[in-house]
């Protein structure tokens, strides 16, 4: 056997196999045997199939397998053995001139085109500067939480009269052009939430009704046109809602009410464990706390977004492109030429980043331990758990959670690799000079948008 490489460029290469019949009869021979140990046929006793009737049979699908085993494991030790980067997979390189008879005496040779890493350099100083947002609670934020948390351990009352932020419980029925209840139109009865409402003259409207009370108005201006929110409420498909035309009338058949939770010693037991907040002052610093903490993420998240396009745009190296768009095709038979080309630079982006990453993690000895991992899974599902819950669970029932998402595969990897990117952001950030700036969240909102 002969294994050789043409190197095109920097990018590209191209590998030679060259594979004799001493190379891999020996490797045919023993599959047969194994094949005919195992085989089933009728009038052959098991196990008692002679070989060359399995060869006769089998042999040129056995010739075919075994030179493709031979292929991978020949071609994967080579690229390991002369410490190739690869990008993709090597893909083999069609050769219609050659045409192999296949009967145990050929001489084969294959090529496979190989897309390679490039070879670039990385110097993050303190030259580099980035902004470094340091977000503030602003007032209407703050109230909005503290709102929404009173009303989550609320209860529920019934007014007579509708007020903003109320819910009509109320039956919908579309009506016909010249204003009658359309015969066997849109009928459902559902709740109307008023702090929904996107009109401001439509919410004006339902505010002051009462049980009974009715009311003629366009659900999709209500609602600025949104198909899915106007769907959900009668009970259709997004489609039919989009083109949905009618008016409806609005029958109160009730007005629910969520009251804001006292703030009391119990609420605020339930809230953060049994004394840990004794007054409202003593409320409004943690929620506060709470939300600067969110913040910090959202902060943190677009430091990381100016980081990985500074970093693309800072480290220049190509890539094998030709290659890499032919591997995408190949690996993604349904990709067509169009998804390809709209999608490219993305993918580009993307493994550029990653072979930043992986130079960075290198260069610079950043490993990552088990620990990390698992510290950062349990952080995360315990952000998700307070999203529903504002009562924090226990140590021991977060670390049984953890440990069952860790052992599925997927979340593992999915896991590992954000944890990589955060060290890979905190080496940078530590190498880069960071200008910190105080900004309100509203007006940081507005960065983001």
């Amino acid at each position: 056997m002969n294994i050789s490489q043409e190197k095109i460029d920097n990018l590209n290469t191209v590998v030679k196999i060259s594979i004799n019949p001493e190379d891999y009869q020996p490797r045919v021979e023993k599959a047969m045997k194994d094949h005919a140990k195992k085989a089933k046929l009728p009038g052959f006793r098991p196990g008692m199939v002679p070989v060359g009737h399995i060869k006769k049979m089998y042999g040129k699908s056995i010739l075919v397998d075994e030179i493709n085993n031979m292929l991978s494991d020949t071609l994967n030790k080579y690229l390991d053995e002369e410490k190739l980067e690869v990008l993709g997979q090597p893909l083999p390189k069609v050769d219609d001139k050659k045409e192999y008879n296949w009967d145990f005496a050929d001489n084969f040779e294959f090529n496979y085109e190989v897309g390679l890493a490039p070879e670039f350099d990385i110097d993050f100083s303190s030259k580099d500067k980035l902004t470094q947002y340091v977000i503030k609670v602003d007032d209407e934020t703050l109230e909005s939480r503290i709102k929404n948390i009173r009303r989550s351990y609320g209860k529920m009352t019934n007014p007579d009269v509708s007020a903003d932020d109320d819910v009509l419980y109320a039956e919908l029925a579309q009506l016909s052009p010249d204003g009658s209840v359309f015969e066997g139109g849109i009928n459902n009865i559902t709740s109307v939430r008023l702090d929904q409402v996107k009109n401001e003259k439509i919410k004006k409207s339902l505010i002051g009704l009462k049980k009974g009370d009715e009311l003629v108005f366009d659900i999709n201006a209500a609602f600025n046109d949104d198909a899915a929110k106007v769907a959900g409420l009668l009970k259709i498909e997004e489609d039919e809602a989009a083109d949905l035309r009618s008016n409806f009338k609005l029958t109160v058949k009730n007005v629910n009410r969520l009251e804001e939770g006292d703030l009391n010693q119990e609420f605020f037991d339930k809230l953060f464990g049994e004394g840990v907040v004794t007054d409202e002052a003593g409320f409004r610093a943690k929620i506060t706390e709470e939300l600067e903490m969110m913040m910090t993420q959202d902060a943190d998240r677009k430091l990381q977004d100016e980081i990985y396009n500074y970093s693309i745009d800072k480290v220049k190296f190509d890539l094998p492109d030709t290659f890499l768009k032919r591997w995408l095709k190949v690996t993604n038979e349904k990709l067509t030429e169009e998804e390809l080309e709209g999608g490219y630079n993305d993918f580009a982006k993307n493994l550029k980043w990653t072979l930043i990453e992986n130079k960075l993690m290198k260069d610079n000895n950043i490993d990552i331990k088990y620990e990390e991992v698992f510290e950062f899974a349990k952080g995360s599902l315990e952000q998700q758990f307070r999203m529903y819950s504002p009562q924090a669970l226990s140590e021991e029932q977060l670390g049984q959670y953890t440990v069952q998402y860790l052992q599925n595969k997927e979340n593992a990897n999915k896991v590992f690799e954000q944890v990589k990117a955060l060290k890979v952001f905190d080496y940078i950030k530590s190498a880069i000079t960071l200008d910190k700036k105080e900004i309100l969240f509203s007006d940081f909102n507005k960065l983001t948008a």
